[in-house]
């Protein structure tokens, strides 16, 4: 039964979390007004998930996530961003926060992305033990475009992660987060060519969609391929689709805060958030990440 902690002064914004999140199976629902009342309910009730606002008075979120990347590591957090708080929900995903959603999106994208965090931190609390002489290795991949095995492939890479010792609980995360964005856009948009604006209208269509292509020629024969390149210090993934490509010079600013209100480029923002460095080729077709496990958090694209 996952247990969410929802934290959010404002009643309303509180209340149709709550709501949205009911369709949720087995669910337990926490509820927070501040910063303060929520760690103590971290303490005393273990949640699997927290749900925060950023503007809050007392302790706000960027420094609930803080405090959260200290003391609970384990326990996801994902921001409730509204229009005016851009540039401290960058910070807060800088920070260590999982994800985020848009305040006026919550009722189309809360449930997946609540779905997509709890299932990248339960495959990081059930990861193997550290082996101790594994100082680096080389893995490849080339998949059909199945979305079962997005979250396998980036479930496998984050173990391999831990094996190595690469950075800690929250990088990993992270880096498992922009995993899953990477493959998705390769897979669902690169190769089926399915737009993530029909999601927002239309989400049952979007997944029809995807599902007729999977069997329709051309999209069936296209493949995702990935290269990871793991050690102790760096890591590198370069995933490319057989699909036509894209304009990488049309993608929105991801230095500019306002960006991550956009309807499009979640994920793209996300990757440069996470990674070290997030470089796509001239067509289009290829996206290579890096992080180091010394480094902070840049954008480099």
């Amino acid at each position: 039964m996952p247990r969410i902690l929802i934290v959010d002064d404002e009643d309303i914004d509180r209340e149709a979390a709550e709501r949205y999140l009911r369709p949720l199976e087995d669910l337990e629902v926490l509820l927070a007004t501040e910063g303060n009342q929520a760690l103590e309910l971290v303490a005393s009730s273990a949640p699997d998930l927290m749900l925060t606002d950023l503007r809050m008075p007392g302790m706000d979120g960027l420094e609930l996530v803080e405090h959260m990347r200290s003391e609970y590591p384990l326990v996801p957090v994902i921001l409730m961003t509204s229009q005016g708080n851009e540039r401290i929900a960058v910070q807060a995903l800088q920070a260590g926060a999982a994800s985020y959603v848009p305040k006026r999106e919550l009722k189309e994208e809360l449930v997946d992305t609540v779905l997509q965090v709890l299932e990248i931190a339960e495959a990081r609390q059930s990861r193997s033990k550290l082996l101790e002489y594994l100082r680096g290795r080389e893995t490849s991949f080339e998949l059909e475009n199945d979305p079962a095995l997005i979250f396998t492939v980036a479930g496998f890479l984050q173990d391999s992660l831990e094996r190595l010792g690469f950075a800690n609980d929250t990088v990993r995360s992270q880096v498992g987060m922009a995993l899953v964005e990477a493959i998705s856009n390769a897979m669902i948009h690169g190769n089926l060519e399915v737009d993530s604006s029909l999601r927002q209208t239309d989400r049952s269509g979007y997944e029809r969609l995807i599902e007729e292509r999977r069997k329709q020629e051309p999209y069936s024969e296209r493949r995702v391929h990935c290269t990871c390149r793991e050690t102790t210090e760096e890591i590198v993934y370069v995933f490319s689709d057989d699909g036509p490509g894209f304009d990488p010079q049309k993608i929105p600013d991801p230095t500019d805060p306002a960006n991550i209100l956009r309807a499009s480029g979640r994920g793209i923002m996300l990757m440069r958030t996470f990674m070290d460095r997030v470089e796509f080729n001239d067509k289009g077709n290829q996206i290579t990440l890096l992080k180091q496990a010394g480094a902070a958090t840049s954008d480099i694209g």
